[in-house]
């Protein structure tokens, strides 16, 4: 016996391109996110430059375009300056954001060339915490001014005569938080936040510019912040951030399988923000969001974290864990979440890439393997690129303390005219019920099944680790057929899916 539900697609329904750099993650100085994440000199597969070259096919395995970089809480006590020239030269400082010692092993210079060889676009960051207006205006004139001042030129002599051309720029992290180096008000980062962009912008005006939004939906100050800062600082700003985690340990189940509907309202909230200081501001350019920190404390993390004294008799505390198949369920439904809003959602940003909260992790000195969190992401940024269709669906229900008819079912669908391809992402969050779905398509003629790859687990809290790499992998279904209009699949509970059309 299985529950039965609809979903409806409508080729002529579309909400917007889908901007690939929805499937961005971020490299902080923290853990060994860094080093002995993309960093591990004495590995027997580091490349001339010290880089895990395991560690680079994934990234060119997952797609991923774009990264975040310094930080992340980092960011705010970091010196650039720090990292630049000859590295026997550079200091150790203190890391108080992470209580460790920051080598600078690895700086700006040694980040691009690794960006390079992955292929992706770097998001950088600026210290607004214990900098400002300054060394904001500082970095961008080294990376992106061609040559003839000073910065461009110190460029050249480090070893790199071409600028790096960085388009996208944070103004800062988390500036709302109490834990963030240097915090600040609404208005004392608004202001800052937009002399330094200011300034920024007339190095390179080409540049676009990242404004720090709430860090999360439950400090008191969301979603007044962002109203204060964006009305501050609107002028310069091309996106606002938003930042959020879940975790199964501060809910039940079923609430934590839902954690995408407070991640859609977050959307919209902050969107219904943007557009009202566009209207008071009498603006003319939409601000668009960057989903720049989002993923899942794993159980490891928050009991290591719980631990923690955050003074130096702590000092390098490591809190890697393993995600499990419940976590992958729900990371699918956050990345749908974006493509059912790439109309505003332009950035997103896992958090993060290696080790900590990660894809994937690196054993020191051995294999690299995926976390159950990796074949989402896999394949929503492999198929999921294209314009983005409006799913209706007809689901069963449920309600928590938390939600109220949530549908059990979740979709997001992405159609590459180009190719006359339909990517069909699909969750079913019944934890005990498979549920027969018809699939009902408006517009399209001849479309015929390439492939249904299916990811379900009996166990929720299955994982993946170093020596069980492969305990929790998507398989593929057997073939199905279009008849008519209507495709028919029974969706596994507790199951998430990438169904594959040609046309």
């Amino acid at each position: 016996m299985h529950n039965k539900g609809k979903l409806y697609l409508d080729r002529q329904y579309e909400i917007g391109q889908v901007d690939k750099r929805i499937y961005s993650s971020m490299i902080e100085h923290m853990e060994r996110v860094v080093y002995g994440g993309i960093y591990e000199p004495d590995h027997p597969l580091a490349d001339e430059d010290g880089f895990r070259k395991d560690v680079i096919e994934l990234v060119k395995e997952l797609q991923i375009p774009m990264l975040r970089y310094p930080g992340g809480n980092f960011l705010s006590g970091y010196n650039w300056e720090d990292g630049i020239g000859p590295v026997e030269n550079r200091p150790v400082r203190l890391d108080l954001a992470w209580i460790a010692e920051e080598p600078n092993h690895i700086g700006t210079d040694e980040y691009m060339k690794w960006a390079a060889k992955t292929g992706t676009e770097v998001n950088m960051a600026v210290n607004l915490g214990t900098r400002g207006a300054d060394a904001a205006r500082n970095l961008v004139e080294y990376c992106n001014y061609e040559g003839g001042s000073y910065w461009s030129d110190l460029r050249k002599k480090n070893g790199a005569s071409a600028p790096y051309r960085v388009k996208t720029w944070c103004l800062g992290n988390e500036m709302d938080g109490t834990w963030q180096i240097c915090h600040k008000t609404a208005k004392e980062y608004g202001r800052l936040a937009v002399e330094s962009g200011r300034l920024m912008k007339k190095v390179d005006k080409n540049i676009e510019l990242v404004l720090c939004g709430s860090s999360n939906t439950s400090i008191s100050t969301y979603p007044s912040w962002d109203y204060k800062v964006l009305k501050e600082a609107y002028e310069v700003t091309d996106y606002i951030s938003l930042h959020n985690y879940f975790s199964v340990v501060d809910s039940d189940m079923k609430d934590f399988l839902a954690g995408s509907i407070e991640m859609d309202r977050q959307i919209e909230t902050v969107t219904a923000v943007c557009d009202c200081v566009k209207a008071k501001a009498r603006g003319k350019k939409d601000v668009n969001l960057s989903f720049d920190e989002w993923g899942i404390w794993n159980r490891e993390e928050m009991a290591s974290r719980a631990a923690w004294k955050f003074d130096w008799s702590d000092k390098n505390a490591v809190s890697e864990g393993s995600y499990s198949f419940a976590d992958a369920l729900l990371t699918g439904a956050m990345l749908m979440s974006f493509i059912n809003h790439s109309d505003r959602v332009k950035i997103a940003c896992q958090a993060q890439l290696v080790n900590h909260l990660s894809l994937f992790n690196c054993v020191k000195g051995g294999k690299a393997w995926k976390q159950t969190i990796f074949y989402p992401f896999l394949y929503t940024s492999v198929y999921g690129r294209g314009t983005a269709l409006k799913v209706i669906m007809d689901s069963p229900k449920y309600s928590t303390d938390k939600y109220e008819n949530i549908s059990v079912l979740d979709s997001a669908a992405v159609i590459d005219e180009e190719k006359g391809r339909l990517s069909l992402f699909v969750l079913n969050r019944d934890m005990e019920n498979a549920v027969e779905t018809d699939m009902i398509f408006r517009g399209f003629k001849g479309l015929k099944e390439v492939e249904h790859i299916v990811y379900h687990n009996e166990d929720l809290e299955a994982v993946n680790t170093a020596e069980q790499p492969d305990k929790v992998i998507p398989h593929r279904a057997p073939a199905g057929n279009v008849e008519g209009e209507t495709y028919t699949a029974i969706l596994e509970k507790s199951s998430w899916h990438v169904i594959r059309f040609e046309f």
